[in-house]
């Protein structure tokens, strides 16, 4: 049965934050003694005050990485003991469900129907996809011949830097932090400023699950500060990042000025939906309005330019502008809502710069407004502009919100070339029924990922990543362990 309203904020008004730095297995302070406000995005209510680390919490949390991996306390393990430990990982994101579900919703305003649903479960997951896979990686004898025995096996790096942004703060980091961990390298995770509180949270139930002290440390704080010291750490052996693409040329600057550590990208997104006369266009609608306006549009892989056949651009235009007009934005702990705020006023204030751009470009179809409820100004209504030129910001730029552009094509080929002429080539949807067309397509788009008739298909067993400036790091399936190890090869004669 469904939980009520009042049930789910009596619940948040109880949760204990952990808001200190996570370092060899224990919460400490900043080494400042510096902190931070955290703030719920839905009422602008202070939660709780989180430690600020800098470069000095970054230096100790490294060291505190290293000595675990030079013990092999973890890296020594055998793939069977770590996937166990793992495993009880997993089943601890389980059991806290509920606990965890609220602190993504009053961090980021996620709403509580998508966290217990989609986020906490899925983060579990896909952890424990990563650990079930550890004793199923395979090394290899290369066929030399002769007297020669040549064996290539996959090690460990050593520390990784892991910086994950807001928009999904408890499942990318399971993203990246599961693969590092599986192949037995120590973390040190930075989570975004917005949203620190389930990274604080999930690092204490790894302990709990038996993870060895200095094996994962999270060091919350902010990017100039923390981020930047984890980027240029001349003792972090890679580094892996997802967030702006801005950002990502940071980062890979910072490997430049430190010690050429591996950087891995995932970053920005302008996808395309590409909508043919052949589809199924109640389908299309219906995937096209969750593509953009899921997680309030705040999904690098949004399908936020939707781009249709002349000949039906009307029609789906006001199917997808129907269902956009249903999506009312409200309470997050309220079961019932499925658009809440966004992850911070000053990003709605971002997003309305761009649909205040947006009315000078093109025809606003629906919503357009910034809403406040209480103190709150986070809220952003499903907006929809069409006749946009294909020049316009709106047009080439991330919004990170819940703005659809709407554009037309006459054929195919026209159709690919626009879906291709932005910076980016995070992900792209076609629909059509004709088999080749959609095969033809999807080979000619600049996509990581292109998914056909459906929207930003996702599973632990496929890689996720992008093209261009969309960075070219790969999550989840058993290609994401390439990130976290190198290739040594032993080769004895005999």
């Amino acid at each position: 049965m469904t939980k009520s309203t009042e049930f789910y904020t009596k619940r948040a008004a109880e949760l204990s934050f952990r808001n200190d730095c996570w370092t060899d297995g224990r919460f400490v302070p900043a080494v400042s003694g510096q902190r931070f406000d955290t703030l719920n995005p839905a009422t602008a209510a202070v939660l709780t005050r989180v430690a600020r680390g800098d470069a000095k919490d970054v230096d100790r949390a490294v060291v505190s990485g290293r000595s675990a991996f030079a013990s092999g306390v973890w890296a020594g393990m055998t793939p069977a003991e770590r996937k166990a430990v793992l495993l009880r990982w997993a089943q601890l994101l389980r059991d806290n469900l509920e606990e965890l579900a609220l602190l993504g919703t009053l961090d980021v305003g996620k709403p509580i129907s998508d966290t217990l649903t989609i986020d906490v479960p899925g983060a579990a997951a896909i952890l424990q996809w990563h650990a079930e896979a550890i004793d199923k990686l395979y090394d290899e004898i290369a066929p030399t011949g002769g007297r020669d025995l040549a064996m290539v096996r996959r090690v460990p790096l050593g520390v990784v830097g892991v910086v994950v942004p807001w928009n999904f703060p408890l499942d990318l980091a399971i993203w990246k932090i599961a693969p590092a961990l599986a192949v037995g390298n120590s973390v040190v995770l930075k989570p975004a400023e917005q949203s620190p509180l389930s990274a604080l949270r999930l690092a204490e139930l790894a302990s709990e699950a038996g993870l060895p002290d200095g094996v994962l440390n999270v060091v919350p704080g902010f990017g100039h500060e923390a981020g930047r010291a984890l980027g240029l750490h001349p003792d972090v052996d890679c580094l892996a990042f997802t967030g702006s693409t801005e950002i990502g040329k940071l980062f890979q600057g910072y490997a430049g000025d430190s010690n050429m550590k591996q950087v891995w990208l995932e970053t920005g997104g302008k996808s395309p939906c590409l909508v043919f006369p052949d589809a199924d266009l109640d389908a299309a609608a219906e995937k096209a309005a969750w593509g953009i306006f899921f997680n309030q549009g705040q999904v690098c892989s949004a399908n936020s330019r939707l781009l249709v056949h002349e000949s039906i651009a009307q029609d789906m235009i006001e199917r997808v502008k129907a269902k956009a007009e249903m999506l009312v934005p409200g309470d997050p702990l309220d079961p019932s809502t499925r658009l809440g705020p966004m992850a911070s006023a000053e990003h709605a204030d971002r997003v309305a710069g761009f649909v205040a751009a947006g009315r000078e470009s093109g025809r606003l179809v629906t919503g357009g407004g910034q809403l406040s409820r209480g103190a709150s100004k986070a809220y952003i209504q499903p907006t929809i502009f069409a006749d946009v030129p294909h020049d316009a910001l709106i047009a080439r730029e991330e919004i990170f919100g819940p703005v659809l552009v709407v554009q037309t094509f006459r054929d195919e080929a026209e159709a690919v070339t626009l879906a291709n002429d932005t910076p980016y080539g995070l992900a792209a949807s076609v629909w059509t029924q004709d088999l080749t067309r959609a095969l033809s397509v999807s080979d000619g788009l600049n996509a990581g990922t292109v998914s056909i008739n459906t929207v930003d298909a996702l599973s632990p067993m496929t890689p996720f990543g992008g093209m261009k400036q969309s960075g070219f790091g790969r999550d989840l399936s058993l290609h994401s362990f390439d990130k976290y190890s190198a290739l040594k090869t032993v080769w004895i004669k005999y």
